[in-house]
């Protein structure tokens, strides 16, 4: 009888580590991949979700606002369409001009942002004996600054200036077109030197644009308040955030200790 039972034990190890070795190796298995019919109901399902049939119904069904109506006399087949206009700004400018104002801010702030975390990740070589360690508003502060004491390399913020007013003016004719009715999109300028705009997927890529334009505005609107208020970059604020309260000559906002 004991060597049945320790037969039956040894069998029961091997059944065990039989098993164990099978399910081991099972999670080195290739996954089975869904057919080519899936993967294309599930990209298409993913991206109707965020454009509505590629792009031509964007806003149709989205309300910013649940159990409330969009705005009257504004297209839901806009980029970007949420339903949200609560001012009412649709009824009272050319829609035209505000999808040009609200691009425009947008891609402004998204390279703002950019250069505000930059200015905490690193220094350009020269620039600390320009303007030492100013950032954000205290680096344009400092700008001027040197270049009213006579400083020429502080003329920077001046052709910053200079060169973004002559594009203003540069495109106003492209946005008149727009307003008078002609075929140019708001927001194209025809610059495109890496040809993202090519091919198929322009409806997501105009969406991505916007969405990210609108978070940046707001992003950029937070970074600058908490400089004013402490005196830091968004990276020194967020990393010192449990000690938020300490601050950074010469803002001593009502933050400070």
């Amino acid at each position: 009888r004991w060597c049945d039972h320790a037969g039956l034990r040894s069998a029961m190890l091997r059944t065990v580590l039989l098993v164990a070795g099978v399910g081991a190796a099972s999670a080195f298995a290739p996954v089975a991949l869904p057919s080519g019919l899936a993967r294309a109901n599930a990209q298409r399902a993913g991206v109707t979700m965020q454009l509505y049939k590629e792009g031509v119904l964007q806003g149709k069904g989205v309300n910013a606002i649940p159990f409330s109506s969009g705005p009257e006399g504004l297209s839901s087949d806009l980029v970007g369409y949420r339903a949200f206009d609560p001012l009412g700004f649709s009824t009272l400018f050319d829609i035209k001009w505000l999808q040009e104002a609200e691009i425009k801010h947008g891609r402004v702030a998204m390279l703002a942002a950019t250069g505000a975390i930059v200015q905490d990740l690193f220094t350009f070589p020269g620039v600390d004996k320009v303007i030492g360690n100013a950032k954000m508003i205290g680096a344009h502060d400092a700008f001027i600054n040197g270049a009213h004491n006579g400083d020429k390399n502080s003329y920077a913020m001046h052709q910053i200036i200079f060169w973004t007013g002559l594009f203003e003016v540069l495109t106003l004719p492209a946005i008149f077109e727009t307003l008078n009715g002609g075929p140019r999109a708001p927001g194209d300028f025809k610059f495109d030197p890496l040809g993202l705009g090519k091919g198929n997927g322009m409806a997501r890529k105009q969406l991505t644009e916007i969405q990210n334009g609108r978070l940046a505005m707001m992003g950029v609107g937070g970074m600058v308040h908490h400089y004013l208020l402490t005196g830091k970059g968004p990276i020194q604020f967020i990393t010192q955030i449990p000690n938020y309260k300490s601050c950074i000559e010469p803002h001593m906002g009502p933050l400070c200790q």
